[in-house]
Formats: C-alpha cells, sequence, structure tokens
C-alpha cells in the first residue's frame, strides 16, 4: 500500500475542502507546502476515497491508549500490510552500513508539525541529547538502543539525515524502530521515549533551554510535583492537546474524557496515488465504555463505523443476525501468537516464598497446564474457532515450531497432572479435597489477575480454568478482575503471581518480546527480571537458566540480519513453550483484535488483515485511507 518508486510521487497535491477553505482565507498554506516535497504515497485499498465524516468508534478508559495510537502510528519505519517487510514511513530511506554498525536514516524534505514547524534532524537530535540522555527524564536507557550491552550513539548528518551508530553489528536496530517498544512520538513521547519529539515546542518545559526557576513554576502551576513529570506529560499526545504531532489525526479532547476525540492534522505528510492529502475522514470520535458487555452492544446497535479493538468473539452469533439491521458488516483477522488468554506465571515472585516454590517449579507449571480443558474453553468463549493448545505460535508464523508444539504438556491428562503434584509433595488434602501448603498455613492458594473492560472475557475464562483446577487438581485460584492501570501498576511492582492476557507478539520474538521473555518491567514472567534487562543490569534482579539464556540469544539475533535470525528465534520461543512460563489456553483465531465490525459505509477495510502487535493492527490497514462511501 506504500509506494516508494519516486517516479509515482503525484506532480501536484489536493485537500479537504474544510482546508482549503482555511488556505483561502489565509489561515494555512498551500497544500503542496504542507506536505513537503517527499510525502508518504499510499495506494488506497479500493478506492480513491471521498473526504468528510466523523468515524465513531469506542473505547474503555484512560488505559486504552492503544487504541488511537495504533491509528495513529508515527514510527520512524513501519511495516507493510503482512507484517513481514519493513517499510518507509516518517523517515523517507534508511540505509545499514559499516557491517551492521550504522544506520542511516533520511527524512522527508519539508515535513512539518501539525502547528506548521518543521520536522527536521534536530527533533531526533533534541530526543536523543535532552530527552533520552537526560537521567531524570530517562534514568534507565532502553535494551532496543544497545546491542552486547553498549548504548548507541546518534550523529546529526545534515537536516534530514541522522545515523544511529553502535559498537556491534546491529542489523535487528531496523525491526526495533519499526516496532513498538521503539515507537514514534505518539505512542511512547509520554515516558519521553520515541526517537523523536516536537524540539521548538518542547524546549520552553525543558531546564536547559528554560531557567529551571521558570520551568519549576510552571511544573507547580500544573499540580505537578517536578519538572519531569511535566514534562511527560506536555509531550504526552493522549492528554496534551496542545502537543504538535506528526500523525493523521491529532487530539482535541484527551483521552481521560467521556468522549475522546481525534480531528485531521493539516500537515500530514502522507498523499493518496493521485495527490489527495490524507486522512479522508475529517474526526474521529471514541466514546467510553465502562466495560466489554456496553461497547459490544453498542458495536451491534450499530453505533460505531468501524470497530476491531474490544469486540467479543463469543457474541458472533449476535453481531451475525444483526448485520443486515444494522447495516455492517463482520470479518475476521487471524493472528499467529499462541494463546488469547495465556496464564503468565511470575518468575521474579517472592512476597510468599511457597508460593513461589510452585510457580518457579516447571513441573507445578506442567500440572496446572495438563489440568485444563482447553476444548470445553474453546467452546465457551471461542465459539470452537480456536486451536486449542500451548503458547507455541501458529503456522503461517515464520517461527513455527511444528505441530507437537501446540500440544507439548497442554493436552487435558488429569492423572498425569495429579502424579506429578504428588510428585512434589503436594498430598495432603482438606476436607473440600484442596491441596495443603508444605509449610502448615492450610490450603494452597494461587491469585490469579485478569482485567475486565478488553479484548475479550479474560476474567470469564480465569474463572473456569479456576473451576476446572479446583475439580481436576485440588488446586484453590482465586481470581481478581482490576482495572487495567492498576494491574500494569501491580505488575511493574512483581506483586501479580498469576497473570491473564494475550501473548500477542510471541509470533515473532524478536520484534515483540515482551510477552514471552522476561524483556521489560511490563513482561508478566519476570519483571524484575525484566528491568535488569532494560537497565542495564542497574536495578532489578538477573534471571537465571533459561530466562537468561532467552536473554542472551536474543541480544544474539539483534546482531544478524533477518534471514539468519530464525533459528536463534525458535529456539528463544522453545525455551518459552518447554518451561510453560505462559501457560496456554486457545489462539490462532480473531479473538483480540480480530472481529471486525465494519459499516457497509465505510470504505477501504481490507477483507484480511494480517493481525500484529509490532504491526499495530489495524494501523498495517492504514486508517488514513478509510473513507465514507456516502
Amino acid at each position: 500500500m506504500v509506494i516508494t518508486d519516486p517516479a509515482r510521487v503525484p506532480a501536484a497535491f489536493k485537500e479537504s475542502p474544510e482546508l482549503a477553505s482555511q488556505v483561502s482565507a489565509g489561515k494555512l498554506p498551500a497544500v503542496a507546502d504542507r506536505v513537503g516535497k517527499d510525502p508518504l504515497v499510499i495506494q488506497p485499498t479500493r478506492d480513491i476515497g471521498r473526504y468528510g465524516g466523523t468515524w465513531r468508534a469506542g473505547f474503555t478508559g484512560p488505559a486504552d491508549n492503544q487504541n488511537i495510537q495504533r491509528l495513529c502510528h508515527d514510527h520512524l519505519l513501519y511495516w507493510d500490510a503482512t507484517v513481514t517487510k519493513v517499510i518507509p514511513n516518517v523517515a523517507k530511506a534508511w540505509e545499514i552500513s559499516d557491517g551492521g554498525k550504522t544506520i542511516t536514516f533520511t527524512l522527508r524534505r519539508g515535513m512539518k508539525w501539525s502547528n506548521g514547524d518543521p520536522f527536521t534532524a534536530d527533533d531526533i537530535m533534541f530526543w536523543f541529547e535532552d530527552m533520552y540522555g537526560n537521567d531524570e527524564l530517562n534514568p534507565s536507557k532502553a535494551a532496543w538502543m544497545a546491542i552486547n550491552g553498549k548504548q548507541g550513539i546518534v550523529e546529526k548528518i545534515d537536516e534530514v539525515t541522522v545515523a544511529f551508530k553502535f559498537e556491534s553489528p546491529y542489523y535487528g536496530f531496523v525491526e526495533e524502530v519499526a516496532c513498538l517498544g521503539a515507537g514514534g512520538h505518539f505512542t511512547n513521547g509520554a515516558v519521553a521515549m520515541g526517537i523523536y519529539a516536537p524540539s521548538k515546542y518542547l524546549k520552553q518545559f525543558h531546564p536547559k533551554y528554560t531557567s529551571a526557576e521558570e520551568v519549576d513554576k510552571k511544573a507547580k502551576e500544573a499540580k505537578f510535583d517536578n519538572w519531569v513529570l511535566f514534562f511527560k506529560n506536555r509531550n504526552n499526545a493522549n492528554l496534551n492537546t496542545e502537543l504538535p504531532v506528526v500523525t493523521a489525526w491529532r487530539v482535541t479532547s484527551p483521552i481521560n474524557t467521556p468522549v475522546l476525540g481525534l480531528e485531521r492534522n493539516p500537515y500530514y505528510f502522507g498523499v493518496d496515488t493521485e495527490g489527495n492529502q490524507l486522512p479522508y475522514i475529517d474526526k474521529i470520535q471514541m466514546t467510553l465504555a465502562e466495560n466489554l458487555e456496553v461497547l459490544n452492544l453498542r458495536a451491534i446497535a450499530a453505533e460505531y463505523d468501524f470497530q476491531v479493538r474490544h469486540i467479543d468473539l463469543a457474541k458472533v452469533p449476535v453481531y451475525k443476525e444483526n448485520e443486515a439491521r444494522g447495516n455492517y458488516t463482520v470479518k475476521f483477522w487471524l493472528w499467529q501468537h499462541g494463546t488469547d488468554a495465556g496464564f503468565f506465571m511470575n518468575q521474579d515472585f517472592d512476597a510468599d516464598p511457597e508460593v513461589r516454590q510452585w510457580i518457579t517449579s516447571k513441573d507445578f507449571r506442567n500440572a496446572l497446564s495438563m489440568g485444563m480443558d482447553r476444548d470445553q474453553l474453546n467452546e465457551a468463549f471461542w465459539l470452537g474457532l480456536g486451536d486449542p493448545g500451548s503458547s507455541a505460535p501458529g503456522p503461517a508464523s515464520a517461527f513455527y515450531l511444528g505441530p507437537d508444539s501446540r500440544k507439548l504438556n497442554s493436552v487435558l491428562d488429569v492423572a498425569k497432572a495429579n502424579q506429578l503434584l504428588d510428585k512434589l509433595g503436594l498430598t495432603k488434602r482438606d476436607p473440600q479435597g484442596f491441596r495443603q501448603r508444605l509449610d502448615g498455613k492450610g490450603r494452597l492458594q494461587l491469585e490469579v489477575t485478569t482485567v475486565g473492560a478488553a479484548f475479550i472475557n479474560y476474567t470469564g475464562i480465569a474463572q473456569m480454568v479456576s473451576e476446572q483446577w479446583a475439580r481436576n487438581l485440588g488446586i484453590k485460584a482465586n481470581v481478581t478482575e482490576v482495572e487495567r492501570s492498576l494491574m500494569t501498576t501491580r505488575l511493574a511492582n512483581n506483586e501479580l503471581q498469576i497473570r491473564v492476557w494475550s501473548n500477542d507478539g510471541t509470533d515473532n520474538p524478536f520484534t515483540y518480546p515482551f510477552h514471552g521473555l522476561a524483556y521489560a518491567p511490563d513482561s508478566a514472567i519476570g519483571p524484575n527480571s525484566g528491568k535488569w534487562w532494560q537497565s542495564g543490569g542497574k536495578i532489578g534482579t538477573k534471571p537465571d537458566g533459561d530466562l537468561l539464556k532467552q536473554l542472551e540469544l536474543l541480544n544474539e539475533g539483534k546482531g544478524k540480519p533477518a534471514d539468519e535470525r530464525v533459528a536463534i528465534g525458535k529456539e528463544i520461543l522453545r525455551l518459552m513453550v518447554d518451561n510453560n512460563w505462559v501457560i496456554g489456553t486457545v489462539g490462532i483465531s480473531p479473538a483480540v483484535l480480530g472481529v471486525a465490525i465494519i459499516g457497509n459505509n465505510f470504505g477501504n477495510v481490507p477483507d484480511l488483515v494480517t493481525g500484529s502487535t509490532p504491526g499495530q493492527t489495524p494501523g498495517n490497514a492504514r486508517p488514513e485511507q478509510f473513507y465514507f462511501k456516502s
């Protein structure tokens, strides 16, 4: 969908009637001056669209920031629709040289921020030197900016050229830049990351460019304890409606309000193949839904023009029944990650020594896995459309481990599971049949944490598994549903024993290693280990055994060209599956971000989209070329 042939760049440009009137009134420069000399050219899925309209959708609250981030993708590089090839995005081109040690990016001439400020190499240098390089804003440096434990540097070549340089070959850096970890300004600016930032705007909040006294005064007036928190707030595209962005739409009503609003960016650098500046759609209006039930009822009632996030697969029969009445169409988009609802076993949990003993025991984890009735789960929550099994990726993944990997320790076998638990010494039971702790403190109880307003019925799935464990194994598991931001906080604080969530991204361990490895503070199989990895050993806890081996393999693979990474990536995933750190339930289905409700008046949505977290689905379908047919 992205055209890279310079000969196909349109010679002239057009714009929406709304923007044309502003040009006539002298409020905006001409469209050619706004899109720049090197616009991003997008081939529409089917039609050259028409301008206008407000896209209605739903979101579930401030923690649902990925809802709009996936529509406002602004990574330097991005993925094609199949998420198999890196393509230009904010950067026009890139080159790998010096044996993989230098990656040079060429930016787009004349590109601008949404307020009209030029977008140049200085915006990358400001991020690298004054944000990433500032130990108050970024006390721990990112693992994706390092290879073999050594951080890279950034050099400005000219106004549209920057070079990222590393001490060792880092061929995987190109994919990192296209992915969510590095991301872009809209996605990661709130944590002072994102590779670039609107330097001219943000300097007023930075003590290097504005006096510390003045910055502190502004922070206090805005009710922030210090300049760091204030700066990050001002660089948060979800909250600060004054923040310049380069995305197709900009936020006009922040994410912490009942109606999240966005409007077209008059300086967006993308055009279609006939020179029409994108996006086609004027505005996006997302209405807060307090839970999945409310959001899905609204979608069934055709209150949304297009919605793929949080659509409940279990309600597809109801959607199909109302398809004609609601004037919409239901489409399935397939994902290849192994499980839509994995039970993430925290290998760093240490608040209860006995519970830690069990969830860090491979035999115990395998027993829990073999005590699950996945066929029952599949029928109850997936309509029988999923593939019951482990967390291993599906056959369409380049890192597919073979059919046996999907069944490894992941088939119901109550007798074998109980034998494992008995051999571990968990033989004593209370009158209700539940197994007792070895320390004499009563019943062994596991704590399972879920989120309610997200994707599929994680809580219902966890409760059914809890019942299966009680019935089949005599293991008591308490299920607690919390708000998503609270879960994130508790996870980072190493308070969770078991989290239930999708292990999306594990179909490629190099592009999204957060779920299958102890990679970051939000990696539920090892948040303290993730802190250690991200900080280069400065904080957190160093993992050992196969957890550490995974990270070492990840680092090794990043230094090799893509075709040489496959065998290493398979070994990373094999360790995840063999150790059952993420106990799979059912996957390779459309359950998570794969049921698309598309209004029949809503054009250019592909029939089939490759579901991918690195690809930021539905971002890889290029929402800026969606349009209203009438």
